[in-house]
């Protein structure tokens, strides 16, 4: 019998009602296999990084546990995201119908071509702490510390909650 890890999905969307995008991504979490929805952050606004110009985002965190691996996670993440609407091709900073980010999965460090953990932008996105920080205060970020302490690093600019 395969072990129930902790893992953290970071939800993401700025496009055909971002804020109903980001709902459905989290009902589409119950269909992921051998994988439990057990916490859901509020929904969090936020302006867009990077240098397209494009809509504000609707964000939010929620937390599974899993009997998938990180990586057998990730890939139906991007299957979810596809089936969202989100293309296969798509620019990085651009706009999207819908994003899932594997933020932290247990204790797993790694950097691989496919993955890395922790989510390299967990630290310093304040987007995504926000409301890792509704469902997960007391969260190591294995490498980085407490998800409360990163929250006091980063400034609210830019984020408000819905």
């Amino acid at each position: 019998m395969v072990a129930w890890q902790p893992a953290y999905i970071g939800l993401g969307s700025n496009l055909s009602d971002p804020a109903a995008q980001v709902q459905q991504g989290l009902l589409r979490l119950a269909d992921l296999p051998r994988t439990l929805r057990v916490a859901v952050s509020r929904l969090y606004g936020s302006r867009p990084l990077g240098p397209v110009a494009q809509p504000d985002f609707v964000n939010a965190v929620a937390a599974v546990l899993t009997q998938l691996t990180p990586i057998e996670l990730l890939r139906a993440l991007r299957a979810q995201e596809v089936q969202a609407g989100r293309s296969a091709v798509h620019d990085h900073w651009g706009p999207r119908v819908l994003d899932l980010d594997l933020l932290v999965f247990g204790r797993e460090q790694c950097a691989g071509a496919e993955l890395v953990l922790p989510h390299p932008g967990v630290v310093e996105r304040n987007f995504v702490l926000y409301p890792l920080a509704d469902i997960a205060p007391d969260l190591e970020v294995p490498g980085y510390g407490l998800v409360r302490e990163l929250l006091a690093r980063v400034c609210a600019d830019g984020v408000w909650p819905l």
